[in-house]
């Protein structure tokens, strides 16, 4: 019991911060001309420079030798889980050729851009660019030692992709993310769910006893060690009591902090962590007994950046509180998905009738969604509706 009333009292403590942040982005726009929506104009990077233009290459050739960059704004090549030209042909309705022909989205997409941090990216360069940002857009502030130890771990070819391609040689991949909001209450989605090649899950991800709304497979569990923990408190008295696993299972590290980097090199060692807020966890409490280095997989900084820059670009970072501000992680996980897959469906995200549902679909009571100072969850339904619109996913609505 006083592990539940601390984790209400810390959501508490949250909700009023984030009444105090919107009263003063309210006073702020009083002020002044309102922020361009981010899918009107093309937005300015986060930090000065933007995203590298060597942020997608690898850094080795076949022969292991350091080849030269390519000059480009993004990225070099790109990765073998990423989608391209070639493969969106061989899916006539893949999401990429739609982006292109949108006028909005394709200003704002770039699909070179590295979804995934790994061994073959972590150069002195990439070093020394990275560690002038903040976390999670980089490595400002973090021990290279730490960084270094936890990457470097990250050394096979299954650490740089999430989809391998060649599964899938003449067909569509095809993806659900599934979020855990209200709206699935009652929605009977689990099996259409589950009839996806690739099922994405976050956070409080509770199964048991709503398998025929929210189906049972899960192929990414995506996740910061804060909200990863903080679900296992917060959600144990709805069922959720470890995260998921299974054989085939991935896990998607969000670099939030320190501690993500730390609980990372831990969890491919199979070891007890040995420094930090975590010190003395056992990873394979979380993630099993049997989990490979193969089964880990780091969302790279430069794509972190991007993603806040140019599609969830909040008010709420011109405020005294914008060093909080981070997009949820449904919204990084729904992102990912659409920088990987071919067609993309969104489960359980917010829509325009929120209100008519409760704030997770496994909770007993009505409760209504919560607003934190860190996340812009009105400025991500825009985002989800207006991607709807364009046909370059699909969003559960009822």
């Amino acid at each position: 019991m006083g592990a539940r009333r601390w984790a209400r009292l810390c959501l508490l403590l949250l909700a009023a911060l984030t009444l105090w942040v919107l009263l003063c982005g309210h006073h702020r726009a009083a002020q002044g001309p309102r922020t361009p929506s981010l899918l009107q104009q093309e937005p300015p990077p986060l930090e000065p420079g933007g995203v590298s233009r060597d942020a997608g290459s690898h850094g080795l050739s076949r022969e292991g030798s350091v080849r030269r960059r390519v000059p480009s704004k993004y990225s070099s090549e790109p990765s073998k889980g990423e989608p391209t030209k070639e493969q969106a042909g061989r899916c006539p309705q893949s999401l990429v050729s739609t982006v292109k022909a949108d006028p909005r989205f394709g200003k704002l997409f770039r699909f070179r851009i590295p979804v995934l941090m790994w061994e073959q990216h972590f150069t002195p360069d990439t070093w020394d660019r990275l560690k002038e940002r903040s976390v999670p857009y980089g490595w400002q502030g973090l021990a290279y030692t730490a960084i270094a130890s936890a990457v470097l771990l990250l050394n096979a070819t299954a650490n740089s992709w999430l989809v391998d391609r060649g599964a899938f040689p003449a067909g569509c991949v095809r993806c659900a993310v599934v979020g855990n909001g209200g709206i699935l209450n009652g929605s009977r989605q689990g099996k259409e769910i589950d009839a996806h090649d690739f099922v994405f899950r976050l956070n409080g991800a509770v199964i048991k006893g709503f398998e025929e709304d929210v189906g049972t497979k899960t192929s990414f569990y995506g996740f910061t060690v804060n909200t990863m923990k903080n679900s296992l408190i917060a959600y144990r008295e709805y069922g959720f009591t470890q995260i998921p696993q299974a054989k085939d299972l991935c896990y998607i590290f969000i670099p939030s902090d320190m501690r993500d980097y730390v609980m990372l090199k831990s969890a491919i060692l199979g070891s007890p962590v040995q420094e930090g807020y975590d010190k003395g966890d056992d990873p394979r409490t979380y993630f099993g007994p049997e989990a490979s280095a193969k089964k880990f997989k780091l969302l790279h900084p430069d794509f972190m950046h991007y993603l806040t820059a140019r599609f969830l670009r909040s008010e709420i970072m011109n405020t005294q509180y914008g060093y909080l501000y981070m997009p949820s992680t449904g919204a990084i996980m729904l992102l990912t998905a659409l920088h990987t897959c071919d067609q993309v469906s969104a489960y359980g995200f917010i829509t325009d009738n929120y209100r008519k549902f409760s704030d997770h679909y496994y909770e007993r009571e009505k409760k209504p969604l919560v607003f934190y100072a860190n996340h812009d969850m009105l400025l991500e339904a825009e985002l989800w509706k207006s991607l709807h619109r364009a046909g370059i996913m699909k969003l559960y609505q009822r």
